[in-house]
């Protein structure tokens, strides 16, 4: 029994050791698209959306890093389209707890600065809005340890908080979130 006890401890601390001094490589990437048909109107909208992270872990269970996100939207709705363009750009700091060496939970906690560029067509006239803001989110999520540190991770929502200010006089956002189940995203994640 004492035996497995040493083995036991022996295997838990070498997992977690594994990892100290990697550096984590990951991201999510999601495309949507919807048509709605109105008798002779038709809408079509589509979204896509990439979000590439690179961290160092340092320390068994922690990791900092930086975090990138480009994201495109369309609503053709005949005459009238609306394109938006957005990015991020930011830093994270994720804490993570083993739960076995397949399984481990995380937080990260990211912040950084966002940009904004609408584009509203009416016809063949089109207007033009810009915005700068700034965001910080809180992530939980679940890692599923695949082989040899690459994996899956499981995210169900968040807390966020942003800002987005427009140009010319234009309005001033602010967005808190709180999305706890409400929305779900899987992501892969390597440790090298």
């Amino acid at each position: 029994m004492k035996k497995m006890l040493v083995m036991a401890a022996l295997a838990i601390c070498s997992f977690a050791n594994a990892q100290k001094g990697t550096v984590l490589v990951g991201g999510n990437i999601s495309y949507s698209s919807e048509t709605r048909d109105f008798g002779n109107a038709e809408r079509k909208s589509n979204e896509f959306a990439f979000s590439p992270k690179v961290g160092y872990q340092f320390h068994e269970n922690w990791t900092v890093g930086g975090e990138f996100t480009v994201a495109s939207s369309k609503d053709d709705q005949g005459v009238n389209e609306y394109k938006t363009n957005s990015s991020k750009f930011g830093a994270f700091v994720r804490y993570t707890m083993p739960l076995s060496q397949t399984f481990s939970v995380f937080a990260d906690l990211g912040a950084g600065f966002q940009n904004q560029t609408e584009k509203d067509y009416v016809g063949s006239n089109y207007t033009k809005y810009k915005a700068d803001g700034m965001y910080i989110g809180v992530t939980p999520a679940l890692f599923i340890n695949m082989k040899n540190g690459f994996g899956l991770n499981f995210s169900i929502g968040g807390l966020g908080y942003e800002t987005l200010n427009y140009d010319n006089n234009g309005p001033d956002v602010s967005r808190f979130n709180f999305n706890f189940g409400k929305t779900a995203s899987i992501g892969i994640s390597k440790n090298f």
